[in-house]
């Protein structure tokens, strides 16, 4: 697998998915370009370089997972199968992967320049103003914010926003003190010491998968990111704090993280995963940046939120945990688990072996799906990757009378449009969940009209033997394309 983020762009550039833009703006013209990109059907990942009012050579990179292509390669698998195949091998790979420890090494790239002190200048960085409503540029919105426990050594890396405020300041916003890095830093602030903290920037793909995914505390991000590429992850020790951080990310700020009784700054707003301004500014812990760290020609790794269906990073594969759990829980016969709109919805589907299996897999997804309002179950046959699919099982099969659930005072969060200002204001993060059966009745599901369409199964056979002919070649292998 690649090496770096370097490396991971090459091989999208091999499959003709990266765009080169030159000259635009950080305020707001970045982030536009980005969600005009993501909105096309190939999404393709965007280098920007020139960039108005820096030198060559200061470059963003957004898009990099958004395109199912790019998250199958960045996880190792074939950028070539279809969606759900692709989720499928995913699931598989995930649950034979062993976590691999990271190895200390004796170089890092990021040292290749380095300011330390008063030599300190964030603005020599162009950090995009994402949206014109937004609080302010943001530096970290795929960074991993490293702390390291002063007890045990844990080493914890996650992806938390952060925000850039003058030269030497930055705020990280943890969203809530149940957090690993919140409680690493609180451990340091109980005794009245600032957290020391590292803020690792283009870091490779494999890192920003493992630090969204679930860890339990103790263990390090590291470890599960080495299982996934198979080999060790390189890590070097900051010069300034000893936090281990990856070789050969693209910029590392080092710093202190300040106690919230000393210092905070307004943080945000900053347009949310659901569409929405949904949080208000409110006051987040400062990073005194003591010392920045960059390679050459540096990259910095951007992945703003963006409006559903757009910005879903790693597509669907985030899904294989859910697939898990509700196999765990005893739900068999499951075929298909896929998110769409970034997990708001969620789609099962199975093969009904028993009266009551569609609702006992709508309700454990339902307790699992965070902030998702949509669970929809759908037979076999259904790909729940189709919108188009799902929604005509929704038409045809689902008796709105008999086959839909509600389901209260459920998991939900603070971001959640839907909650009103006062009810957040007292603390609600909770919502109802809509549960769909778009099922054949199990008790005549055999005598069900049967559908014209083609399965699945047919339809990726027919796809593999005539893409060529479809896509304006010769399906005989020997004849050119032409």
């Amino acid at each position: 697998m690649y090496r770096d983020l370097r490396e991971f762009i090459g091989l999208v550039g091999e499959m003709g998915l990266l765009r080169h833009v030159e000259g635009a703006d950080a305020y707001l013209e970045i982030g536009g370009i980005t969600e005009v990109a993501a909105s096309r059907p190939e999404s393709p990942m965007l280098l920007f370089d020139s960039i108005v009012g820096y030198p060559r050579g200061f470059r963003v990179l957004t898009n990099a997972t958004f395109n199912i292509r790019m998250a199958a390669l960045a996880l190792g698998l074939d950028p070539d199968l279809s969606p759900l195949d692709a989720l499928k091998a995913w699931k598989v790979k995930s649950g034979r992967t062993k976590p691999i420890p990271p190895v200390v090494v004796k170089h890092a790239g990021f040292l290749e320049n380095t300011m330390r002190g008063p030599e300190v200048d964030l603005d020599r960085f162009p950090v995009p103003h994402w949206r014109e409503h937004d609080g302010g540029p943001y530096i970290g919105t795929s960074a991993l914010v490293v702390t390291r426990d002063q007890q045990n050594e844990w080493t914890n890396t996650a992806i938390y926003r952060v925000q850039k405020h003058s030269k030497n300041r930055v705020t990280v916003q943890f969203d809530h003190r149940g957090r690993h890095g919140y409680m690493i830093a609180q451990k340091y602030w109980d005794v009245g010491k600032p957290c020391p903290i590292a803020i690792a920037i283009g870091e490779d793909p494999s890192l920003f998968f493992a630090a969204i995914e679930p860890v339990p505390a103790g263990k390090t991000e590291y470890e599960n990111a080495g299982g996934l590429k198979g080999t060790p992850i390189e890590v070097y020790p900051g010069p300034e704090t000893g936090i281990l951080v990856p070789a050969y990310c693209e910029i590392v700020l080092e710093g202190l993280l300040l106690p919230p009784d000393q210092q905070t700054l307004l943080e945000g707003p900053i347009g949310e995963f659901t569409g929405y301004y949904a949080g208000e500014p409110k006051p987040c812990p400062v990073v005194e940046v003591t010392a920045v760290h960059h390679r050459n020609d540096p990259i910095l790794y951007g992945a703003p939120p963006l409006k559903p269906p757009r910005g879903a990073h790693f597509g669907p594969f985030r899904a294989a945990r859910l697939w898990n759990v509700l196999e765990a829980a005893g739900i068999t016969d499951i075929v298909g688990v896929w998110p769409h709109l970034s997990s708001l919805m969620i789609v099962i589907a199975l093969q009904q072996r028993y009266a009551g299996h569609a609702k006992r897999a709508g309700l454990v997804a339902a307790a699992n799906a965070y902030m998702g309002r949509l669970v929809v179950v759908v037979d076999e046959d259904i790909d729940p990757s189709s919108l188009e699919d799902v929604m005509w099982a929704v038409a045809t099969r689902c008796e709105a009378s008999e086959s839909i659930d509600i389901v209260r005072n459920a998991w939900s969060s603070h971001l959640d449009p839907r909650i009103s200002p006062d009810e957040k204001s007292r603390g609600v993060t909770t919502h109802s969940k809509l549960i769909i059966e778009a099922c054949r009745p199990f008790a005549w599901k055999d005598q069900f009209p049967r559908p014209t369409a083609m399965s699945p199964d047919a339809a990726r056979r027919i796809t593999a033997k005539w893409s060529r002919a479809l896509d304006g070649g010769s399906n005989r292998p020997d004849l050119g394309a032409g």
